[in-house]
């Protein structure tokens, strides 16, 4: 059974930051087989990707809000992806969650997704 356990989040003031973590477990493939994407949503607003990373060649990808603040990385030997946060602002609080798709390829499209965790609050306060 895959699972997907964030940690990190937490409340943080403006100009902060924060390193959240997404550890995957009981995946059938190897962890390269995966690409691995953070998405975030907030209160009254729909679910919108924040970053992803194909974990066989290491590309990443970023949206536009976060680019040049957030950096996306991944551990393979621990089986984990990072998403360190910078530069935090008060429109960046929101729930975080990471989910994985077996694909080497990363999408920026929540519904490409296949497993999903149970999500990590970030609060930035003004």
């Amino acid at each position: 059974e895959v699972q997907l356990v964030e940690s990190g989040g937490g409340l943080v003031q403006t100009g902060g930051s924060l390193r959240l973590s997404c550890a995957a477990s009981g995946f059938t493939f190897a962890f390269d087989d995966y690409a691995i994407g953070w998405f975030r949503q907030a209160p009254g607003k729909e679910r919108e990707g924040v970053s992803c990373i194909n974990n066989s060649k290491g590309k990443t990808h970023y949206a536009d809000s976060v680019k040049g603040r957030f950096t996306i990385s991944s551990d393979k030997a621990k089986n984990t992806v990072y998403l360190q946060m910078n530069s935090l602002k008060p429109e960046d609080t929101a729930v975080y969650y990471c989910a994985a798709r077996n694909s080497i390829r990363y999408s920026a499209y929540d519904l490409d997704y296949d497993y999903w965790g149970q999500g990590t609050q970030v609060t930035v306060s003004s």
